[in-house]
């Protein structure tokens, strides 16, 4: 689709979903975003490795507008692919890699111990990355978007929704701590794990007024599994983790789907009014992940990565073509088909 100057770029806010490594597709799919003068954004939510797409995306759009935030999601995931000789201990290509049978062995020993067992002085790599890719201070004085990071509280399972004037290195490390692998994160005295334990991504407050009717989710976690429910070990706790991890946002779909459904009263409050007008879109990364073996989430090799964002920037570039005169207009997004589980 040709943008022509004098078409106003399109007010668009993103929910990106977590998934570890697979969040590297959400990189494509910003990118191509970002190459598109039709698009202007305006409000971005995330958990987990979402959280890190939505932080370093407004950082890079503070640094030097849509250019600076191609270059600093790059800079991001290439630093993040490089941190670790994953070539060691993982086998196959970089299309469908798996861990070797000694890292896998290690990473069933790794379930079985608390990581203030295994990494007592609560080691995180991914602190010093954050640190040095991110301006926090900058954000919180001046944010080019507003920003949602989810944080689950470890004490009581409620959401944490940490604001653009609240980010920090700690906030992101927060939405992204998995209690198996890493440390709880204190904030102000209080334990705080993946965000994606309680909204994943949040949509609630990107349905209020941001500025912008179109919204578009960006998905990653599998849908139903076609082959019958799982029987090995491993199977079975993978499983189990992307259920927890997608209910929350299937929650959140649900009641917008049956609230569009209810009769509206009249007369109708600001807020009703801005629900009913908001337009939902989706690019969804599930088909182009869903043969991927779930340890591959924790595979943060460089090649995978650039072979995840390819993939993402090939699917946005898809959605533009079959949907783009469409942004700003109406909704392309049938929910009722994405709950059923039906490929959109």
């Amino acid at each position: 689709m040709t943008w022509l100057p004098w078409h106003r770029p399109r007010p668009l806010a993103l929910a990106l979903q977590g998934g570890g490594a697979h969040g590297a597709f959400t990189w494509g799919v910003l990118d191509a975003l970002l190459a598109r003068e039709g698009v202007e954004l305006r409000a971005v939510s995330g958990a987990s490795a979402g959280a890190m797409n939505a932080v370093v995306l407004a950082h890079g759009l503070a640094e030097g507008g849509r250019e600076g935030a191609r270059a600093a999601l790059r800079a991001f995931w290439q630093a993040l692919g490089t941190r670790l000789p994953f070539e060691w201990f993982t086998t196959g290509g970089h299309e469908a890699p798996g861990f070797a049978p000694a890292a896998r062995a290690a990473l069933r020993w790794v379930h079985l111990v608390s990581p203030y067992q295994f990494n007592p002085m609560g080691l995180n790599p991914l602190r010093e990355i954050v640190e040095a890719q991110v301006d926090f201070e900058r954000l919180r004085r001046a944010s080019p978007v507003r920003l949602f990071v989810a944080a689950t509280h470890a004490a009581s399972g409620r959401l944490r929704l940490f604001r653009e004037h609240e980010i920090s290195a700690d906030a992101l490390l927060a939405s992204a701590c998995l209690p198996n692998l890493h440390h709880s994160v204190l904030i102000d005295g209080e334990a705080y794990w993946d965000g994606a334990f309680a909204a994943n991504p949040p949509l609630w407050p990107l349905l209020a007024d941001t500025g912008a009717d179109d919204l578009m989710l960006v998905l990653l976690a599998p849908p139903a599994d076609p082959g019958g429910p799982p029987r090995s070990a491993d199977e079975i706790r993978h499983r189990a983790q992307e259920l927890a991890f997608t209910a929350p946002l299937m929650r959140e779909l649900q009641w917008l789907a049956d609230w569009r459904l209810a009769p509206g009263g009249w007369p109708m409050s600001a807020r009703e009014r801005r629900l009913r007008r908001q337009r939902l879109h989706l690019v969804d990364g599930r088909p182009h992940l869903a043969a991927l073996a779930g340890e591959t989430r924790l595979i943060a090799h460089l090649p995978f990565l650039e072979h995840l964002r390819s993939l993402g920037e090939a699917a946005a570039e898809a959605w533009w073509g079959q949907h783009g005169r469409q942004l700003g207009r109406e909704s392309t997004l049938d929910l009722a088909r994405l709950l059923a589980g039906v490929p959109a």
